[in-house]
């Protein structure tokens, strides 16, 4: 199992960098050519929804993500550092209507990311929130 992690400032324009390393290391991994366009756009919605839920909370701390190679599946995990409770606090908000245009953004990017990958969980702890993606990856054929 091959991990890759990298940690970056809350700040937009790293976003574009996040999704190449992503994209890099998931042809490296074995995924599919043709996924890897999905996997570049989900990790950019991933990476501009942690930016955001930063810069809408106040949080400094850099978003992270973990690439993983694993025997059969490519794994990125995008991670943010607003709790669970001020997350709770955004989701009560679009409950009520009282959501404004960021947390409709922040809906919206997971209903994309949804749309892009197979396997998806999004989970919130006290220490902040994880997405978790992934996809096949492609048997490799060894000719003699």
């Amino acid at each position: 199992m091959a991990t890759v992690e990298l940690r970056f400032s809350a700040q937009p324009e790293h976003v574009r960098t996040a999704r190449l390393v992503a994209a890099a290391v998931a042809r490296r991994a074995g995924v599919d050519e043709a996924v890897l366009d999905e996997v570049r756009l989900a990790v950019g919605e991933a990476c501009s929804r942690a930016v955001g839920l930063h810069h809408t909370h106040g949080i400094t701390a850099p978003v992270h993500v973990v690439l993983t190679d694993e025997d059969k599946l490519f794994s990125i995990e995008v991670g943010d550092e607003v709790p669970a409770l001020a997350a709770e606090g955004v989701r009560a908000a679009a409950a009520a209507g009282t959501e404004d245009e960021a947390e409709g953004e922040d809906e919206m990017g997971l209903a994309v990311i949804s749309g892009l990958v197979d396997d998806m969980e999004v989970t919130a702890g006290e220490r902040g929130g994880v997405i978790r993606m992934s996809w096949p990856v492609a048997p490799v054929s060894i000719v003699p």
